[in-house]
């Protein structure tokens, strides 16, 4: 059974797009009217960051605002671009239908070519025979039959991974690419004696002195490393982003501790710091995998 959308959804966004043409009118905000699409390039990028930030914080409330903002900046272009001549809202709504429709032919069996039918040989795909990552390849062979189709075939494997991706991201991105070509390491542990390997050449790297040296090392080093989690399955980004927030935490409490000691940070030596790391550390373990760590914002 198809699940329905909510019943208010069609006439929410319907609000959503009448109050951005709004503020783009002659009556409207003077901000909203002087926007172009390339000045709203980085509110696109904050705004899908801030999305991002609240499913890591698992803040339900913050998710729901931070999803209404990302789809009122998809508004907001397709806004400026019917304002200059270009397509409207109704048509980018129309392609992203569309495209989702074509590139799940498992779902979406109608679409399936006519010179294309189902053999015992080629069976017609179904949900319940594809595994996720084949789902992926056949959205990206699909993809890049329509790129042909209209003549826009990459000239290279490489072309068309947009350079304002994240850097780790970009670099799976990359490297699956290469792979579906059999440019690959052949399993993980391949990988970790590449690591292995660019940390010998990041130390001769410091040794020479050669700060251009040293980026290039770290660079090759990190590129090695977002390969080593495509291999592991584990999104690179979200590693980092979990890192960082798990840093923070601590570091967070390593303050606190020190203050109920009556020291500030700038007073607290780096072993009466690492003390309190290591204390706030079997703290963590202690309250076990199951439980909720100290907010980040808290």
């Amino acid at each position: 059974m198809t699940p329905s959308p909510p019943p208010g959804a069609g006439a929410a966004f319907a609000r959503l797009v009448e109050i951005m043409a709004r503020l783009r009118g002659p009556d409207g905000c003077p901000w909203d009217r002087e926007q172009t699409l390339r000045s709203l390039a980085r509110y696109v990028l904050e705004e899908a960051a801030e999305v991002v930030d609240a499913i890591e914080r698992e803040d339900a409330d913050g998710l729901r605002e931070e999803v209404g903002d990302l789809l009122f900046e998809g508004v907001f272009l397709a806004q400026v671009s019917q304002d200059t001549g270009g397509f409207d809202v109704e048509a980018a709504l129309e392609t992203v239908c569309a495209k989702l429709i074509r590139r799940h032919p498992h779902v979406f069996p109608s679409t399936r070519p006519a010179e294309s039918p189902a053999t015992p040989q080629d069976p017609l795909r179904t949900s319940a025979s594809l595994t996720p990552g084949q789902v992926v390849t056949q959205w990206d062979d699909i993809k890049a039959q329509e790129k042909a189709e209209r003549g826009h075939a990459p000239a290279h494997l490489l072309d068309g991974i947009p350079l304002a991706e994240p850097a780790l991201a970009r670099a799976r991105t990359i490297c699956s690419r290469v792979a579906k070509v059999g440019f690959d390491w052949p399993n993980a542990e391949a990988v970790l004696d590449k690591l292995d390997e660019e940390t010998r050449e990041v130390r001769a790297a410091m040794a020479s002195g050669d700060r251009d040296a040293v980026e290039d090392e770290i660079g090759d080093m990190l590129f090695v490393i977002a390969n080593l989690a495509r291999k592991l399955d584990v999104d690179a980004e979200t590693a980092l982003r979990r890192a960082n927030l798990k840093f923070s935490r601590r570091f967070r409490e390593v303050e606190t501790r020190l203050a109920e000691a009556g020291l500030s940070l700038a007073q607290a030596t780096l072993d009466q710091m690492e003390a309190e790391w290591q204390a706030t550390k079997r703290a963590e373990a202690a309250r076990g995998p199951g439980s909720p760590p100290p907010s980040p914002s808290s």
